[in-house]
Order: structure tokens, then sequence, then C-alpha cells
């Protein structure tokens, strides 16, 4: 009897070591997952799925080369262009963007002409591409409210302009009111960029000096129907809110040209935003138009 209840209780113990053994084995094996056959496989680390490296966007060798822009979110080439005082087209050209709707944030983008092609430098330089791309296709994905389209019509003659042309250096424009309207905001940089002149629906809006079209449209939020004019390498000047454009893109236009007529396209009342940029960056007109 002694013997035979030492046997079941050595059974006994065994059994429940096997059992404990079992479970234990259950409880600590890791789960095997299939990341699938497209990853590779670390050579010193075997079993290791290590993520493909991300492809480097276009560009990026010349990130904060001076003539170069990163594209930040929100960016489209019309204010890319606004904002480095040159053409969109131009820059779509010097990057060989075939289609200029698609610039990606962190893409890096010439906004300097190449030394191996001279950059415009007087107004009707037919340097630009002549792709057919609609300036709807590169506006913002939701259109500012209130921009209306910019109509087409027969250019206005020029009317006389009321003072001599400069003969001194790009930096010696002799720009004109765009509008003969009272001035109802000044420049502030931090809050408006040029000035607002009032009128009446229909008005006509003047160019300030001869320029060529780079922009006409309604794709640039917060301006409604826009003319953007290149005067030389660095001045342009922005025409904003009209109610009708009168000019397409690269159209050469002379100092006091009827260019588009004043609305409240994109604003809340009838006005012309104008503003006057040195290379790109806007400037107070006050310095650059003549005394009323």
């Amino acid at each position: 009897m002694l013997v035979t209840r030492g046997l079941v209780g050595w059974g006994s113990v065994a059994l429940a070591a096997l059992v404990l053994t079992g479970c234990g084995t259950r409880v600590n094996r890791a789960p095997v997952e299939d990341r699938g056959t497209s990853a590779s496989t670390s050579a010193s680390q075997p079993g290791m799925v290590v993520a493909p490296a991300a492809k480097p966007l276009p560009g990026a060798e010349n990130a904060g080369k001076p003539g170069y822009y990163t594209v930040k979110p929100g960016d489209t080439l019309i204010r890319i262009g606004l904002e480095n005082g040159q053409s969109w087209k131009d820059i779509a050209r010097w990057n060989n963007l075939d289609n200029a709707n698609l610039i990606e944030v962190g893409q890096v983008l010439r906004v300097a002409a190449p030394s191996a092609t001279p950059a415009p430098s007087v107004a009707g330089d037919t340097g630009v591409v002549t792709r057919p791309v609609t300036s709807s296709a590169i506006a913002p994905s939701t259109p500012a409210s209130g921009a209306k389209p910019g109509a087409s019509a027969p250019v206005v003659a020029a009317t006389p302009a009321p003072a001599p042309v400069s003969t001194g250096g790009e930096d010696d424009m002799a720009f004109i009111w765009p509008s003969s309207g009272s001035l109802v905001a000044g420049f502030d940089e931090a809050r408006n960029k040029g000035y607002d002149i009032g009128g009446k629906a229909g008005d006509p809006v003047l160019a300030s000096a001869d320029g060529r079209v780079v922009y006409a449209g309604a794709g640039l939020r917060g301006y409604g129907n826009l003319v953007i004019l290149k005067h030389n390498n660095t001045y342009l000047t922005a025409y904003a809110h009209n109610q009708t454009l009168l000019v397409k893109e690269d159209q050469t236009v002379r100092r006091g040209q009827k260019i588009a007529e004043m609305g409240s396209s994109d604003t809340d009342r009838v006005k012309l935003h104008f503003e006057i940029r040195r290379q790109g960056k806007p400037v107070d007109p006050s310095r650059y138009l003549p005394a009323r």
C-alpha cells in the first residue's frame, strides 16, 4: 500500500508537471506575423522588417539655395510667382513642369532665371511657356467665395500717360495711379500689402506702367478677378477685385492703358486693391506714385 501510494503520488506530480509545462509553452509563444514578401530584410539581423526608403522630392538638393523656393501647404504657382516677382509660366518652364497643377509640399522650385536662359528684361519679352494651362486649373481647390471668372473683352486703346516715361534704371520706375478714386485704405506691411482705392463698379483700372501680363484670372484666394503685370526683373504690380478683365496673359500693355473695370469680386465693397512688389516683396506705393 505504501509503495502503491508512492507510485500514485509520483505519477500525479509528473502529470501536473507536464500540464504546467504545456500551459507555460502556450502562454509564452511569440505571435507569428506575416508582413508580406515586398519588404526588405536586414542582413545583420535576419527576420527584421525594414521599411523602404522614402523617395526624395524633386529639387530637394537645392533647398535653401538662393533662387530656389520650397513649396508650402496651400501654395499654387500663381502665388509663388507673385511672392517671388516672377511669372508662374516662367517658373513652370524653368522646372520642366509638364503639369503646372502638380506641385508637392516640400518640393523645391527654381524661382530665378537660370544663368543659361536670360530672364526677360523688357516688357513684351516672349520667353514664356506656350502650353495651354488654364488659370482655374492651378487655383486653390476651393475657390474664394464671390469670385467671378474674368470676362474677355477687346482691349481698350491706351490713354495718354500723365508723366514722361523714366529713362533710368530698373529702380527708377515712373508709376502712375491706376485709378482716379479716393484712397480708402493705405499700406500696412502686416495687414494691407498695398492701396485700396474706392470707386464705382465699372470704373476704369489703368496699367500703372508699361509691362507684360503674367496673370489674368480669379485663381488666387482673396484677390478676386486679378491682373498681375511684370514691368522688369525688379517690379510687379497687381490689380485685384475687378468686375471685368480686359487683358490676357502674355499681352504687352502700355502705361495708362485700361486693363480692367473696378468691381467687388472676393471683397465686401467696390474697390481696387493695388500692389507694387519689388522682387516679389510688397512695398509702400507712396514711395513710387506721384503726389495728388
